[in-house]
């Protein structure tokens, strides 16, 4: 099969050279005290019967990278970060809730004097500690250190060839370190996987990243479209849009059965979907073969540094905030704010534009609500749709998103865009 580029040679070449958006606001900006004091209701019986068997805890929102994709702007920490008494208390209550892994990210985790404390912590509780990084700063030392801490594995990015991804984590040197990151994980027989951003500077490199993970030894890939969220809002003719999917699922199939004669395990993230015809080949490890809806606040929990917990670690900080540990415990959080309820009440009359009309639409709900919220400023419709692709194209017709207005430059924001339906052929490009 051939390989999917949707840019041209020369529009690659310009976008690789092209300098960062020009903004007012620092790269990294500092961001705003925490979200506090949150109203809570009364629990009921589907709040108690929900937990969160999985968390990702940002501890730090401290960075050594400038992420393109970064929906939290990462590079300073927060003023207001939970100190190591806070974040201890926090793992206790996390293993009380039921948690069973706690995967720690930022920024860097390991830019955190406290990490390896918290890492030994969560193992005394008898739960799993990963992480996922960047691997700037993952010296073959702070492995070694990590590992003796009780560190479980480690997921570390990889983004394409040395320039794709250099220019998408924003510098130079951070592919080579990503590399020795992966070989000196392997070396201590850790559980070693790689996550992968596919953009359209990106996914002419997917097969060249599993060929060179594979070569190292890594178990699992884990895959993700970049959303229109904080950094990549400001960058969007970097996004793919829905109609590249027709092309990319078929290479995502083929990259599936290339996975299983590597023995690597291919783990579509929550906005590779829905239901088109290779679900099953993509997520056949499903009990039910396929994807299910979002499962933020019901199965899954994110924390941010400073201790607001929200459903799903990537949601936006200020509509997406249950409540903060400072003020409530982390089980009266999760069984009475109101945002992370938002699943567990969730039903198709929640839906709108395509998702609302959509066969799947009781069982999917519109997929990832992370990526309909930051690219359409609203839950429920989901143009970054395999199946959503395929029935537009049966009526000759496609969709594209268009930037409106630009994200303000804060930590967890987006911008606005527009859904424009138009003729498949009508050869509309942004680059």
């Amino acid at each position: 099969m051939e390989k999917f580029d949707p840019l041209t040679a020369k529009a690659r070449a310009k976008e690789l050279q092209r300098e960062r958006p020009k903004r007012a606001l620092p790269i990294a900006p500092t961001a705003p005290l925490g979200v506090r004091h949150r109203p809570l209701r009364e629990p009921r019986d589907v709040d108690r019967r929900y937990r969160p068997i999985y968390a990702v805890w940002e501890i730090t929102l401290a960075c050594d990278l400038a992420c393109r994709h970064c929906g939290s702007r990462a590079g300073r920490e927060r003023p207001d970060e939970l100190d190591t008494k806070e974040a201890l208390d926090l793992v206790g209550q996390m293993a009380s809730l039921g948690v069973k892994e706690v995967t720690l990210i930022g920024g860097e985790a390991y830019l955190r004097g406290d990490w390896l404390d918290i890492v030994r912590a969560i193992r005394a509780h008898g739960m799993v500690a990963t992480m996922t990084s960047g691997g700037r700063g993952l010296t073959p030392e702070l492995v070694a250190q990590a590992h003796e801490a009780g560190l479980v594995g480690a997921s570390i990015s990889l983004d394409g060839d040395e320039v794709t991804h250099d220019r998408l984590r924003g510098v130079k040197g951070s592919y080579r370190a990503a590399i020795e990151a992966l070989r000196a994980l392997r070396e201590r027989n850790m559980r070693v996987s790689c996550n992968s951003q596919i953009n359209r500077l990106s996914v002419p490199y997917l097969d060249f990243i599993l060929e060179s993970i594979a070569a190292i030894g890594v178990h699992s890939w884990q895959i993700q479209l970049t959303v229109p969220m904080g950094r990549a809002a400001d960058e969007p003719d970097v996004l793919l849009q829905p109609y590249d999917l027709l092309e990319l699922f078929p290479r995502l199939a083929e990259l599936k059965k290339r996975c299983d004669e590597l023995a690597v395990r291919m783990l579509p993230g929550n906005n590779i979907g829905y239901f088109g015809p290779y679900e099953s080949t993509l997520r056949g490890y499903h009990v039910s073969g396929h994807a299910g809806s979002c499962g933020a606040g019901r199965a899954t929990l994110g924390i941010e540094a400073n201790g607001a917990i929200k459903g799903c670690p990537s949601l936006p900080t200020e509509h997406w905030t249950g409540g903060n540990v400072r003020d409530a415990s982390l089980l009266d959080i999760w069984e009475r704010a109101e945002p992370l309820r938002y699943t567990r009440d969730r039903t198709v009359d929640d839906l709108w534009g395509f998702c609302r009309t959509c066969y799947y639409a009781e069982e999917c709900a519109s997929g990832c609500t992370w990526t309909s919220f930051v690219t359409l400023g609203k839950a429920g419709n989901n143009p970054y749709c395999h199946h959503r692709a395929l029935e537009l194209e049966k009526r000759g017709k496609r969709e594209r998103v268009v930037r409106v207005q630009s994200a303000p430059g804060e930590p967890f924001d987006h911008g606005v865009f527009a859904l424009v339906e138009e003729d498949l052929e009508s050869g509309s490009e942004t680059l």
